[in-house]
């Protein structure tokens, strides 16, 4: 079984390089070839899953070193792969909602003529994301980060005829590369400290290395995981990746990009554990952010990117129960599962949507589409059940023990982040419900496109249905199969750990003031977008609106403190090589300059100069030989 471990990467790696390297010769083909080896991985994937299940479960891993990368003396790094419990859950999700992204792509990238060369993206895209967890050592994990970060450029910008998309690319691109740097000063402190990168080693001497070590550890590896998974103060590239094509932004909030973060925090949870000054910061992160992004899913007319406020929202909540430590871990990675059936569906909904309005984002321009869409209306209409946590579908089981873990915390801290996941439930009642009603219901507000024609609005074609229904399943069944005998923390608690904290409140008090808030938020959207009439255009709106339109100021604040900052720090530097550093260098060159100068006058070549000279210096030296006797 070790043996197929490795074609996990190696099947969409393969699709990746035909794809990409096979010439136009493909054209016709090439969606075929990449759908059907992603859905190749993902049957490994189930196979495997398989034999760990047949396992007892403290000896369901598997290793298999492929060769060694870089063996230097005493040093050594091997392609190694690990495939746990963890690491399974993730491949299963990579490879399945990467499969059925695939399957949508070939109806909605029908007429597209790179169409080969995006599938090469999207199974590159999922190679990178399955190195990523099945690497067994953080050097190798590393090298599907990185791959990760150049497969989401390539993706975001595929329109690069689109300012706006090749922007957003060099956007994404450049905010990554902040949180990467974390990554590699992790990598390095993790050698010099543990003088090895593999998981084994680091985390199993963790609590060896002192606390200072691995709190400096992790906030590096925090930082990461805020550029990754689109965290604060990193949070700027994710609502611009919307101008990539609609299955992009499906693989990368549902599957990929956006849970590495998480990944990386859960499979370090060691290190955190010893550090908790850094495990302060992740749940801080995590508690602002999911209260940033569902502010400014709020305030978006763009469907796409309101649902990119609400993954920014939904990532939050899985970093602050990772930053719980072992009471969260289980709970992060099983909203991470549930959110990437229902997130999935919303996006590839919301592109189906796209594709019958011609290509219209702007809710203002929809209403009354249930009718003409029911398909699209009934799977985006359960994903919306799902997120907004209703009581049987996945989103309730997940985000609710999410709640519950945050009052386990206990003390003041218990109660700021319990409070702080319940008022992001009520916001995400409200944004959702107006993103439902503003597509789906009232009266038809559609718009002639820059033709001057106006929509007729359609149900998809299968290749693009299909995959919303079976994800629509997912949406209604995940949780509950999950919770059904502690099941999903049972498969996860070997590799995670989990321990019981004591909440000051009760679960049923917790189910019951998410219910209380859901209805207050759905309440309140139905009165400002349900009993009123929709404006095409939208109104200006108050201080705090107009800055969620503009995403809380984000590209403001990092103008400022980083661009303009940045700047200045340049022109300093700039200033002080200038005034000081070359003013020493050149003033001592000057000085050396001008006294060679003026001793050259006394070497003029004239005897009768040097005669003076030897004159003066004789009558010197007598003089001062008197002087002294005479004293």
């Amino acid at each position: 079984m070790e043996n197929l471990i490795g074609l996990l990467v190696l099947a969409p790696l393969l699709g990746a390089g035909v794809l990409l390297c096979g010439g136009r010769r493909l054209d016709r083909t090439g969606h075929w070839i990449g759908t059907l080896l992603a859905a190749a991985s993902f049957v490994i994937g189930v196979v495997l899953f398989a034999d760990l299940l047949g396992r007892p479960a403290d000896d369901r891993e598997l290793g298999a070193t492929v060769f060694s990368w870089v063996p230097v003396g005493g040093f050594r790094a091997d392609v190694g792969f690990q495939l746990d419990q963890l690491s399974m859950t993730f491949v299963l999700l990579i490879t399945g909602v990467g499969s059925l992204i695939h399957l949508y792509s070939v109806g909605y990238m029908e007429h597209d003529e790179r169409r080969r060369r995006f599938f090469g993206y999207l199974n590159l895209f999922l190679a990178a994301m399955l190195l990523l967890v099945l690497a067994d050592n953080y050097l190798l994990l590393y090298v599907g980060w990185e791959g990760v970060g150049l497969a989401s450029y390539l993706l975001i910008g595929f329109w690069q005829h689109k300012p706006s998309a090749a922007t957003a690319a060099k956007k994404a691109f450049l905010v990554n590369r902040v949180g990467d740097v974390g990554l590699s000063i992790a990598v390095m402190l993790m050698f010099t400290t543990f003088g090895t990168f593999a998981f084994g080693p680091v985390l199993e001497h963790a609590e060896e290395a002192g606390e200072g070590k691995l709190t400096a550890i992790g906030l590096m590896l925090l930082l990461a995981a805020c550029g990754k998974s689109a965290q604060v103060p990193l949070q700027s590239w994710l609502g611009d990746a919307m101008e990539g094509p609609t299955p992009v932004s499906a693989l990368i909030h549902a599957a990929t990009m956006v849970t590495a973060g998480v990944y990386l925090i859960v499979r370090s949870g060691a290190v955190f554990d010893g550090a908790p000054d850094a495990q302060t910061a992740v749940v801080t992160v995590g508690a602002v952010t999911l209260l940033f992004g569902a502010i400014v899913g709020c305030a978006k007319d763009d469907i796409k990117k309101a649902l990119a406020g609400s993954t920014m929202s939904q990532i939050g909540y899985m970093i602050l129960a990772a930053g719980l430590g072992p009471i969260g871990y289980v709970f992060a990675i099983m909203h991470l599962v549930t959110h990437g059936f229902f997130k999935a569906g919303l996006f590839l909904g919301a592109g189906s949507v796209m594709h019958g309005m011609n290509d219209e984002v702007d809710m203002r321009r929809y209403g009354g589409l249930r009718t003409y869409m029911p398909v699209t209306f009934v799977t985006f209409g359960l994903g919306y059940l799902a997120i907004i946590g209703f009581p049987g579908l996945s989103g309730f089981f997940s985000k609710d023990k999410i709640i519950e873990a945050a009052f386990a915390k206990g003390g003041t801290e218990g109660w700021i982040l319990g409070g702080a996941a319940l008022l992001g439930a009520a916001i995400t009642a409200y944004y959702m419900t107006r993103v439902m009603l503003m597509t789906f219901f009232g009266e038809k507000r559609w718009q002639p496109d820059e033709r001057g024609e106006l929509p007729h609005p359609h149900e998809s074609p299968r290749t693009m249905t299909i995959p919303m229904i079976v994800l629509a399943f997912g949406s209604v069944f995940a949780g509950g199969l999950f919770s059904i005998n502690d099941a999903f923390l049972k498969w996860l608690e070997p590799v995670t750990g989990h321990a019981e904290g004591h909440s000051p409140v009760t679960a049923t008090q917790v189910t019951a003031a998410t219910m209380v808030v859901l209805v207050v938020g759905f309440a309140l959207a139905w009165a400002q977008y349900g009993r009123r009439p929709v404006p095409v255009t939208a109104p200006p709106g108050g201080l705090l609106v107009r800055a969620a339109r503009r995403d809380l100021l984000q590209d403001d604040f990092n103008h400022v403190v980083l661009v303009r900052g940045g700047e200045h720090l340049t022109r300093s530097l700039v200033y002080v090589d200038h005034t000081l550093v070359d003013g020493v260098v050149n003033g001592t060159a000057a000085s050396v300059g001008g006294l060679s100068g003026r001793m050259r006058r006394l070497q003029n070549g004239f005897a009768r100069s040097y005669a003076v000279s030897m004159f003066g210096g004789a009558a010197v030296l007598i003089a001062a030989t008197l002087l002294m006797r005479a004293v």
